[in-house]
């Protein structure tokens, strides 16, 4: 569905208002929408526009909206972070999913969310990197992790299933990305399939051994879909990555220099937005140059 956030004015404040992660739009560039309170702000037309954020203090739970003092793995209250099963450790570690066992702390959610097709996958973020993504999250999963490109290897039929594959071919190669320098600027193109095909052929047999004795469902193996590239709205990436934390600073303004994954690049530094959902901002656009 396309975005349809209202491009602001130069010289605009917002009122005060919730932040939530970056709506994102497969496009050439990547198009981004940022949710601030009922409102849904472009941010293409804003780069090279000075970007005022000002944090005023409170933070609401992204789940249950209750205020909190304190915001837990990416804008929940301390509450959810221990009820939710959005907020379970198997999120995270997804091989130790426990929905088969019986002790999902939301089995509605789990069915929803852990008991669907899955994508094992390969990206270039800061190097090749090795995930997994509802097949539903397919390419915004991609787009959030700031990937260049991006491949399926598998399909598989639940988390905790995409999460047992994962463990084999991590293996291999790195499930992590290196955030600073995947904000320095864009990695070197890969050959995406020849590093699947690669992969496959050293973990065949650790493949069939987990698929024999966890799950009646065998991954599919994709071998036939060529890698997505995408490129970001970035007039200038900075030599030196510096995080913006609201909790630390929470008035902020720079000049818009791009947008990656879930940061936003300013002059004055780098700010994850997902971070810090729940915390109520201020938002204000001035013209170019009035730093």
């Amino acid at each position: 569905m396309p975005l349809t956030g209202a491009s602001m004015p130069m010289s605009e404040s917002l009122a005060p208002g919730d932040l939530r992660k970056m709506r994102v739009e497969e496009g050439d560039p990547v198009r981004y929408a940022l949710p601030v309170g009922d409102r849904l702000v472009s941010l293409n037309a804003l780069l090279g526009a000075v970007i005022g954020i000002r944090h005023t203090g409170d933070i609401h739970c992204i789940a249950c909206g209750r205020s909190t003092r304190k915001s837990f793995n990416q804008g929940h209250c301390f509450p959810c972070l221990r009820d939710l099963a959005r907020c379970d450790g198997c999120i995270v570690r997804p091989e130790r999913c426990h929905y088969h066992l019986g002790t999902c702390r939301e089995p509605e959610w789990g069915e929803t969310h852990c008991m669907r097709p899955h994508i094992v996958y390969l990206a270039n973020t800061s190097g090749v990197k090795v995930g997994i993504t509802r097949e539903s999250q397919v390419p915004t999963r991609w787009i959030d992790q700031g990937a260049s490109q991006a491949l399926p290897v598998a399909r598989v039929a639940s988390r905790r299933l995409s999460g047992l594959v994962e463990v084999i071919l991590k293996d291999h190669v790195s499930d992590r990305t290196d955030w600073r320098r995947m904000l320095k600027g864009e990695p070197d193109a890969v050959d995406l399939p020849a590093h699947r095909d690669a992969l496959l052929a050293d973990c065949e047999k650790a493949l069939s051994n987990v698929t024999d004795e966890h799950d009646s469902i065998a991954p599919e193996i994709v071998t036939g879909s060529e890698s997505r590239t995408f490129r970001y709205p970035v007039l200038e990436y900075p030599q030196r990555v510096a995080s913006i934390s609201l909790d630390k600073t929470p008035e902020v303004r720079g000049t818009l220099l791009g947008i990656k994954g879930q940061y936003l690049i300013l002059d004055a530094g780098v700010l994850n937005v997902r971070r810090f959902g729940g915390y109520q901002i201020e938002l204000t656009i001035e013209p170019p140059g009035s730093i």
